[in-house]
């Protein structure tokens, strides 16, 4: 079963504990980073614990909640081997997996329902990465450091 590191900003908080429960409640480990409340808190905060969770193989995927899901993407996508993808819709959550094998899903919680946000969640959780010619363009994405 896949580990899952999720993280939120204090506009998705709510929707994060639901997704959360729907997680675990479907068999999946999940470590959540937070915020655990509705108090405003600066989303980098939550944002990188998530990412480096993956980036350390502690988690499979990862699942972050904001407002609008901007911030979050921005941030995470900082990271060398992330790869995070901003889905208001089921098909985009797809496409997220078939074709940019998208390691987190940024989920827009002030646009999108409590329910669709979970559909996108598990769409994205049940999607395949389809490789072939995406393959050679997932590989392109990171920048080459040369110190």
């Amino acid at each position: 079963m896949k580990k899952i590191a999720i993280g939120c900003d204090h506009a998705g908080f709510e929707y994060k504990e639901a997704v959360k429960k729907m997680l675990i409640d479907a068999g999946y480990h999940v470590h959540d980073f937070g915020t655990n409340s509705l108090t405003s808190v600066d989303y980098p905060d939550f944002v990188h614990p998530v990412c480096n969770a993956i980036e350390h193989a502690k988690a499979d995927v990862g699942v972050l909640l904001c407002g609008s899901a901007n911030g979050v993407a921005i941030t995470a996508n900082k990271h060398q081997h992330i790869r995070a993808a901003i889905c208001w819709m089921k098909e985009i959550a797809e496409l997220a997996r078939q074709h940019n094998d998208a390691n987190v899903i940024c989920i827009p919680a002030r646009y999108t329902s409590m329910e669709q946000a979970k559909q996108f969640v598990n769409t994205f959780l049940t999607t395949n990465f389809e490789g072939g010619r995406h393959a050679n363009r997932v590989k392109k994405i990171p920048i080459e450091v040369n110190l």
